[in-house]
């Protein structure tokens, strides 16, 4: 396998005696988007759950930068450069925009105690400068107008635009993303592919699973197809779609 940002080897799950995983290998380069499809139950939101620390595969490894960190907890990966969304937007009924954008920035000093116990004026920077990270992160995703409204006040698309602005916020180098453009209407999906090109081309590394087949072949740089909880092939947008295989698992009905 060559080397990537992220390489993922061998992973193994099973729930139940059935395999949601069973030898998942493959590497994320850096600076590229990288789109994992597949059928519904291909197991790639379960990749993404064991990736991201919240189950632990029975075997593999997964190593960021070259450092193993399956069995890291979730924010121990977060701290080490990962972050992750999900297909539903989570937030917190009752904060706003604004305070949900801040409660997930790097190092938030109200998190910690001393700091916040004693005031200290590097806590007061600090927090200043994720209230202008936030505000700076709301402009670019169109959410300036609703920064003061709650979560739950927010459009479908408002609540994709929020998850990846919450991993903005945590300045990743490596952002997976699990289909950021669900039930979007076709312009704003458009939109989001130009903003993760944007995102990529500014440093970072994308790795997103997608159902829009229109999106992945406009935006992917490399393709990694699942079916079954095994990796089935893996290329160019139109190396997987000429792939028998593929066609059969996957695309060949839908194209």
């Amino acid at each position: 396998m060559h080397q990537g940002l992220m390489e993922v080897d061998g992973l193994r799950l099973s729930f139940g005696g059935l395999a949601a995983l069973d030898g998942v290998t493959f590497a994320v380069a850096p600076g590229r988007i990288t789109a994992l499809i597949g059928p519904n139950g291909a197991g790639k939101t379960t990749l993404f759950n064991a990736v991201s620390g919240l189950v632990r595969p029975h075997a593999g490894s997964v190593r960021l930068e070259g450092e193993e960190i399956l069995g890291l907890k979730p924010e121990q990966i977060t701290a080490r450069g990962m972050v992750r969304s999900f297909q539903i937007a989570r937030g917190f009924p009752k904060l706003s925009v604004f305070e949900h954008l801040m409660l997930y920035g790097q190092d938030q000093p109200g998190e910690n105690w001393t700091a916040a116990l004693l005031g200290t004026a590097a806590a007061r920077r600090r927090e200043q400068a994720l209230a202008e990270q936030a505000l700076a992160v709301a402009r670019r995703l169109k959410l300036s107008h609703v920064i003061d409204n709650q979560v739950t006040a927010l459009s479908g698309g408002q609540k994709k635009l929020l998850e990846i602005g919450r991993t903005l916020m945590a300045e990743p180098r490596l952002m997976l993303l699990d289909e950021p453009a669900a039930g979007v209407n076709p312009t704003l999906a458009e939109e989001i592919g130009d903003l993760l090109r944007a995102i990529v081309a500014e440093g970072r590394t994308i790795l997103l699973v997608e159902h829009d087949m229109a999106l992945i072949e406009r935006i992917s740089d490399h393709v990694v197809v699942m079916a079954a909880g095994r990796t089935l092939a893996e290329g160019s947008f139109a190396q997987v779609r000429d792939n028998a295989a593929v066609q059969d698992a996957y695309l060949g009905g839908a194209r």
